[in-house]
């Protein structure tokens, strides 16, 4: 095969890995800000509030702010909850720590199984009840930081694949230029070298 033609191929090759690697950088991104955009439209809808700075002030084991959340959900006290990483720590060191205070832990299968062996028992009712509500916003915030994460991934995978496309595009041009520069009779391969 003539040097000059496998020049050619490699770099019109290397131009389609381009084209492919900016359309997948655009997808990604669009999947990136829709992921975002998604979680915070979501979470703002639910107008979910963390407590205010004052009341980490007086944490005390089995009050809305215990001392095990201070390191964790402080950081956003008084806060709308928005975004991903928010969720993530209303979800597992608000809620969690609320529900572990309950009895049974807060496990909503252990209560709802205490409440159907005790079928007139108010107070296992209502503990059913809060159980059930917190492990499911729970659960509902977690997936949200789920999304965030994927969003998050999807952006980082987008940066690369532009700097990709850049980096190929750039040693496409250079395959490009050096097919030019090459001697017409110019061969590749075993026969090439005795020559």
């Amino acid at each position: 095969m003539k040097r000059r033609a496998f020049d050619k191929l490699v770099s019109w090759f290397g131009l389609v890995v381009v084209v492919v690697l900016l359309v997948a950088g655009s997808l990604l991104t669009w999947g990136a800000s829709f992921a975002n955009s998604s979680v915070h439209d979501q979470l703002a809808a639910q107008k979910i509030f963390f407590p205010p700075a004052a009341a980490f002030a007086h944490a005390k084991a089995g009050t809305e702010v215990t001392p095990s959340m201070i390191p964790s959900v402080s950081q956003y006290a008084g806060q709308q909850l928005l975004t991903g990483s928010q969720a993530e720590v209303y979800a597992n060191n608000f809620i969690a720590v609320h529900l572990s205070e309950m009895s049974y832990g807060g496990v909503y299968s252990k209560i709802s199984a205490a409440a159907m062996a005790d079928p007139k028992n108010a107070s296992l009712a209502g503990l059913v009840n809060t159980s059930f509500k917190g492990t499911t916003l729970r659960g509902l915030l977690l997936e949200a930081y789920a999304f965030s994460v994927f969003g998050e991934i999807a952006g980082f995978a987008a940066i690369a694949a532009f700097v990709l496309a850049a980096v190929l595009a750039i040693l496409v041009a250079f395959g490009f230029a050096h097919s030019r520069k090459v001697d017409e009779d110019a061969k590749i391969g075993v026969g090439a070298l005795a020559v």
